[in-house]
């Protein structure tokens, strides 16, 4: 009997459950409930301190110098006790690898301070970049980043769980600035625990890296989040180029929502792929500036803070 057109036989529709079924398994699962914490990166102070917990963030990272006496160590400890929101990450920039031996040991014995640090306070993180030698070939790097820490870091971070995480930033000590770098280090370190990243999508859109693809890729590495947009300075490009003549820079960072990144798609890859740690507010947008009096937020800082944070509020309504 001839079969009606469009019509499924049984064997046809069993094999299209089956490939339905394993086109699903293969889907990241939704998290269900998200809950990431929210928060500000910031220069450590009561104040600031005081500042986040008021406005209703639920978690910090510190810019905090490692060279505190005990009674400041004390009062540090207290302070954010009082302010209840868990630190989620320290933060130190510098080259690991400064091509000068006296500053490149300077660097790393305050770096070593800085994880003792984040162990007494205990804080799991501490962002950083991959440190760089200037001059050498990107394959000849990789085996004296990982020799740097494996001898200076790692020990500290065994002794107390901690884990060094590296964030796209592009500067002259970095090659972990995007998904070729990150995986370079990762086969290097052998999936190392003591190493992982910090996510700031700013850092990838200029480079015209897709943020919410370098989640997707990196799921399970990712250990902290900084929110931070940026716009791409069409009129400069137009005219210019990438490599404008005289200089002028052809991006620049601002807050959330203020920029070019699809924040939609950057939160919906955290959520997929389950993200549920810190993500905190990187406010380096000028318009916004002057961003300190002393250590403390200038009233035009925290009204950043309160933009992006309202604006953060619509795509992570658990905030």
């Amino acid at each position: 009997m001839r079969k009606k057109p469009g019509t499924l036989s049984r064997r046809n529709l069993f094999a299209g459950m089956l490939a339905a079924s394993a086109a699903q398994a293969q889907r990241p699962a939704a998290s269900p409930g998200w809950r990431p914490k929210v928060g500000i990166y910031c220069r450590y102070s009561p104040a600031n301190l005081e500042f986040a917990r008021a406005e209703g963030f639920n978690c910090i990272q510190l810019l905090l110098l490692p060279d505190l006496s005990a009674a400041q160590l004390d009062a540090v400890k207290e302070n954010i006790r009082k302010s209840g929101l868990p630190v989620v990450a320290l933060s130190a920039s510098g080259n690991h690898l400064d091509p000068k031996p006296a500053a490149r040991a300077k660097f790393q014995e305050r770096f070593a301070k800085t994880l003792e640090l984040a162990a007494s306070l205990n804080v799991k993180y501490v962002g950083t970049s991959s440190g760089a030698v200037p001059g050498e070939p990107f394959e000849k790097q990789i085996p004296q980043i990982v020799a740097a820490y494996e001898k200076a870091y790692f020990p500290i971070c065994e002794k107390h769980g901690l884990r060094i995480l590296w964030e796209p930033h592009v500067n002259p000590f970095n090659i972990a600035t995007g998904p070729i770098g990150f995986s370079a280090l990762f086969k290097a370190f052998h999936d190392s625990p003591f190493v992982g990243l910090q996510m700031d999508p700013s850092h990838l859109a200029w480079q015209m890296i897709d943020p919410a693809d370098c989640v997707r890729e990196f799921a399970g590495k990712i250990f902290n989040v900084h929110l931070k947009d940026t716009e791409i300075l069409w009129r400069v490009i137009r005219r210019a180029g990438i490599q404008p003549l005289d200089g002028q820079r052809w991006w620049r960072f601002r807050l959330p929502g203020a920029g070019g990144i699809d924040w939609k798609a950057f939160f919906a890859a955290l959520a997929d792929t389950g993200y549920a740690g810190g993500m905190n507010i990187e406010n380096e947008d000028q318009f916004t500036y002057p961003n300190y009096d002393g250590e403390n937020f200038t009233e035009s800082f925290k009204a950043g803070y309160r933009t992006a944070h309202a604006f953060i509020r619509q795509l992570v309504p658990t905030v």
